[in-house]
C-alpha cells in the first residue's frame, strides 16, 4: 500500500496539467487499476469509473477491431465507423480500377445503395475480458512444460467457444496470454461481417506526405476514412453480406467534438496495440536489432524496384500501392527503432534493470534455481546467426508473386485434384490473379533480392539453386528471375498445372520451392532448439518483475486486444528546439507548393491547395489559436494496430484519429521513451472539413450530428 501511495504522490506532484511528459501504459479496461484512474482524473478525466468498460455507455462500446489489423470507433446510431485512410487503403484499392479510380479522386457514396461492400473485411466489438489464470492452472496448466501450454491453451479456447457458441452463435472468444504468459485472459466479440466503404479522400490527401514524411513530425495527412456496418435486419446482429441487410444500430457510439484542445488537456486512445515487448531482456534487444537492421536492408532494396514501376505506370501503381505502404512502414520503421536504441543506449539501461533483479532476487530467493540470467544469454548467443538469417530469408523469398506460388506447392498448400487413382491426371491450379501484380515488376523485384541476398547471407545459408543460376544463367540473378516468370509452370493461372508430369517435376521454379522450403525449415529448426528455454526464461523475468514491483501499476505487452492510454495534449523538444503541438492549413498549402516543384509526396490537387488556403474556415476553426489545425501529439502509449484508434477528451468525446508515433521515440515497442515518445493524430475537425468542402457530404455529417 505504501509503494501505490508514494506512486500517486510522484505522479501528482511531478505532472502538473501543463507538463508533458508521457504517463506509460496500455491498459487492459476490465480490471483497471484504481491508482490509474485516479491519476487519469488528475489530468482531467470527468466521467465515472464504469463509463469506461461496463456502463450501458461505456466508451469501449464504440471502439472497434478494424479488420484484424488496425482500430476503428462508431460515431453515427446507423453503424458509420471512422478509420484511418491506410486501414481502409487496400479496400479502396481494390474496388479502384484505371477507370475508376478511387485511390486517385476518392469515393463519396450518395446513398447507402451505393456503399460498397469488401469481401473478408469484418469489425469486432469487444463484448467481455476476464483472467481465467485460476482456471487454466485448475486444469493443469502449472504442471506443463513451457513447449506443451501454447497446444494446451488452444485446446481450452476450442472449448469454451463451443459453450458460448451454443449460447449465442454470434458470439467468439479468445483466450491470450498476458504478461508474458504468466496468465491468461478470456475476452469475448461479437464480429460484424457486413462493412461498406462509404467515403474516401484522394489519396494525394490520405496519404499526404508518403514516405517522406512517414513516423515524422510535423504532419499535415489527413489520415481517415469512411466505413459503415451492416447487420441483420430483424435482429440487428451480425450476418454475411446479403443486399437485405441495414445499418448497425450500436448500443453506444463516440459524440464528436468541434471543441478542440490545448496544451495539457486530457487525451485518451482507446483501440487495438498489436505488439510490444517491453518486458524483454537486453539479449533479446540485441536480437531484435540484428532482425531490424536485415529486414530494413532488404526492404530497401525490394522498395527501389517497386517505386520505380510505380512510377511509370498507372495500373502498376494501383497494383502496387498497398504493398508499397505495408513495406516501406516497416522498414522505416526498423531503422527507427535501431536509431533510437543506439541514441538512448537502450541495451545498457536494460542490463541495469537486470541487474537489480539480480540484486533482489539474490535477497528474496524468489525463482532462485528458475530464473538464469546466464543460461539466457548463453540461449540468445546460440540463437542469434539463425535468427539474423531467418529474418533475411522470410524478407527475401515471399516478396513476389513467383515465390509465393513456389512455397504454396513446395509444401502442400495447394489443393490436388483430378482422379486419385490416376497421378498423371493429378494437378493444382492457381486461381487467375493476373490484376494482382505485374510480370516485369515482380521478376525485376525478384532479380535484385537473390542477388542481394547472395551478398548478404552466410556461405552456409546459400540454397543450391544458386548453382543453377551460376551454371545455367552465368551467375545472373536478373536472368534467372525473368526466364522463371515466363518459362516455369508455376506461373499458369487458372489453369492445370499437372504435378507428377516431368514438366512440374523438373521445372526450374519448382526446384527453387523447394530450395527455399528446405531453407527456410531448416533455418527454423536452428531457431525453434531454443525457442522453448528462452521463453520460459522471458517468462520467469517478467514474473519477477511484477513481484518485486508488485505494489505498483504493471500493464501487460500489448496483443492484439482492446487497450487504453491515457495523457495530454503537447509536443516535445528536442536539441533545444520545441516541436509544437500542432500543424495549420498554411503549414500543407507551403508543402504543396514544394509539389508542385516536383517533391511528389507533396503533390496535391489543385483544389485541395485551395479549400486549405481559405481565409476563414468557419466552424472548423480553432477557438484559442483562430486557425484550422490539421494534426495535433499527444503523449499517448500507441503501436501498430492502433491506427484510426479514437482519441478522446475528459469529456469522453471525440477529438481526432491516432495514426502514426513521432520518429524520435521509434523503439516504444520495446521501451517507452515518457520525455519522447508522441501519438501523431488527425484532428476530427479536419475530418469533417475535408467531408463537408471537398465531398459535400451532408447526409454524413447530418448523421454524426456534426454539421
Amino acid at each position: 500500500m505504501k509503494k501505490t501511495v508514494a506512486f500517486l504522490l510522484f505522479y501528482l506532484f511531478t505532472f502538473s496539467p501543463m507538463s508533458v511528459r508521457a504517463d506509460e501504459g496500455m491498459w487492459t479496461l476490465y480490471n483497471l487499476p484504481q491508482a490509474v484512474y485516479q491519476q487519469m482524473q488528475a489530468e482531467g478525466f470527468s466521467l465515472p469509473y464504469e463509463s469506461l468498460y461496463s456502463g450501458d455507455n461505456a466508451v469501449m462500446k464504440a471502439v472497434v477491431n478494424f479488420g484484424g489489423y488496425c482500430s476503428g470507433v462508431v460515431v453515427s446510431p446507423d453503424g458509420l465507423v471512422f478509420t484511418n485512410h491506410h486501414c481502409g487503403f487496400d479496400c479502396i484499392r481494390q474496388h479502384s480500377t484505371v477507370e475508376h479510380d478511387y485511390m486517385l479522386n476518392g469515393f463519396n457514396a450518395q446513398s447507402y445503395a451505393e456503399e460498397l461492400p469488401n469481401e473478408d473485411l469484418f469489425v469486432s466489438f469487444m463484448v467481455e475480458q476476464r483472467d481465467i489464470t485460476p482456471l487454466l492452472d485448475s486444469l493443469g496448466l502449472k504442471n506443463l512444460p513451457f513447449a506443451a501450454i501454447s497446444e494446451f491453451v488452444d485446446s481450452v479456447e476450442n472449448v469454451l467457444t463451443e459453450q458460448i457458441r451454443q449460447k449465442d452463435p454470434t458470439l467468439r472468444v479468445e483466450v491470450k496470454p498476458f504478461y508474458e504468459g504468466n496468465q491468461y485472459y478470456l475476452t469475448t466479440y461479437r464480429d460484424f461481417k457486413d462493412v461498406r466503404l462509404v467515403f474516401a479522400i484522394p489519396k494525394s490527401m490520405g496519404k499526404f506526405g508518403g514516405e517522406t514524411d512517414n513516423w515524422m513530425w510535423p504532419r499535415q495527412t489527413c489520415d481517415f476514412s469512411v466505413f459503415r456496418i451492416y447487420a441483420d435486419p430483424e435482429t440487428n446482429g451480425p450476418a454475411e453480406y446479403s443486399e437485405r441487410n441495414v445499418p448497425y444500430h450500436p448500443q453506444h457510439w463516440a459524440p464528436v467534438s468541434m471543441k478542440g484542445y490545448k496544451p495539457g488537456d486530457f487525451a485518451m486512445t482507446m483501440g487495438y496495440p498489436g505488439s510490444t515487448s517491453r518486458y524483454l531482456s537486453s539479449y533479446g534487444i540485441l536480437e531484435r536489432y540484428a532482425e531490424n537492421a536485415a529486414r530494413a536492408q532488404v526492404r530497401g532494396v525490394k522498395q527501389d524496384v517497386m517505386i520505380r514501376h510505380m512510377r511509370a505506370s498507372e495500373a502498376v501503381r494501383i497494383m502496387y500501392d498497398s504493398k508499397y505502404a505495408q513495406s516501406s512502414n516497416y522498414w522505416k520503421n526498423s531503422l527507427g527503432m535501431n536509431k533510437c536504441i543506439d541514441s538512448i543506449g537502450l541495451v545498457a539501461q536494460k542490463q541495469v534493470f537486470e541487474h537489480q533483479i539480480r540484486r533482489w532476487q539474490d535477497e528474496t530467493g524468489y525463482l532462485k534455481e528458475q530464473l538464469d540470467f546466464d543460461l539466457l544469454s548463453k540461449l540468445y548467443q546460440h540463437r542469434y546467426e539463425a535468427s539474423r538469417m531467418f529474418t533475411l530469408i522470410y524478407e527475401t523469398f515471399f516478396g513476389d508473386q513467383l515465390s509465393l506460388r513456389a512455397f504454396q506447392s513446395s509444401t502442400g498448400r495447394m489443393e490436388v485434384k483430378g482422379p486419385e487413382d490416376k497421378v498423371k491426371k493429378q494437378y493444382i491450379e492457381f486461381r487467375d490473379n493476373t490484376d494482382e501484380w505485374d510480370l516485369d515488376t515482380d521478376a525485376e523485384i525478384l532479380g535484385a533480392l537473390l542477388q542481394n541476398y547472395r551478398e548478404q547471407a552466410l556461405s552456409n545459408y546459400i540454397p543450391d539453386f544458386y548453382q543453377t543460376i551460376d551454371q545455367r544463367f552465368g551467375g545472373d540473378c536478373k536472368r534467372y528471375a525473368r526466364y522463371l516468370y515466363e518459362n516455369s509452370v508455376l506461373m499458369r493461372s487458372g489453369k492445370p498445372i499437372y504435378i507428377n508430369k516431368k514438366e512440374y517435376t523438373r521445372d526450374l521454379g519448382v526446384e527453387y520451392g523447394i530450395d527455399v522450403f528446405a531453407l527456410l525449415m531448416g533455418t527454423y529448426m536452428g531457431l525453434g532448439q531454443f525457442d522453448d528455454a528462452i521463453g520460459e526464461q522471458e517468462k520467469l523475468l517478467c514474473a519477477a518483475k511484477l513481484r518485486m514491483e508488485q505494489d505498483m501499476p504493471n500493464y501487460s505487452d500489448a496483443n492484439f486486444t482492446l487497450r487504453m492510454s491515457y495523457g495530454q495534449i503537447g509536443g516535445y523538444t528536442l536539441g533545444g528546439k520545441p516541436s509544437g503541438y500542432y500543424t495549420e492549413a498554411q503549414s500543407m498549402v507551403e508543402k504543396m507548393l514544394q509539389g508542385e516543384r516536383g517533391v511528389i509526396d507533396y503533390e496535391a490537387e489543385p483544389i485541395m491547395k485551395e479549400l486549405l488556403s481559405a481565409r476563414d474556415f468557419g466552424p472548423y476553426t480553432d477557438g484559442t489559436s483562430g486557425k484550422m489545425q490539421l494534426c495535433f501529439l499527444s503523449n499517448n502509449d500507441i503501436t501498430g494496430g492502433n491506427s484510426g484508434s479514437p482519441v478522446f477528451n475528459g469529456q469522453g468525446e471525440l477529438i481526432g484519429l491516432a495514426f502514426d508515433g513521432n520518429w524520435d521515440s521509434l523503439s516504444s515497442d520495446i521501451f517507452f521513451d515518457r520525455e519522447l515518445a508522441r501519438t501523431i493524430s488527425v484532428d476530427i475537425r479536419y475530418v469533417l472539413f475535408m467531408m463537408d468542402r471537398w465531398g459535400h457530404a451532408d447526409r454524413l455529417l447530418r448523421e454524426i450530428n456534426a454539421k
